[in-house]
């Protein structure tokens, strides 16, 4: 029995990770991983740039466009 509660992920943190990572996510990917449709997806991206979240699109060959968190709001930021 574990003593100390664990913070389940969220819909949201599973999309960051995604993109946070080097190669980023594609548009399917985080469908997949959220079951949002594409539209929810996209509109989540928007919210992350209106946060102050720096996103850039990268064509990755056949597996088509991906997205890549590239600057994160300061503390700054998050305070305005």
């Amino acid at each position: 029995m574990a003593t100390a509660k664990q913070k389940t992920q969220t819909k949201s943190d599973t999309v960051i990770a995604l993109l946070d990572r080097a190669k980023g996510a594609t548009l399917d990917e985080i469908c997949k991983a959220t079951s949002w449709q594409p539209h929810s997806a996209r509109a989540f991206m928007t919210g992350l740039r209106k946060k102050g979240f720096v996103l850039t699109r990268e064509q990755r060959g056949d597996e088509g466009t991906a997205y890549r968190i590239t600057a994160i709001p300061s503390a700054e930021d998050a305070s305005v």
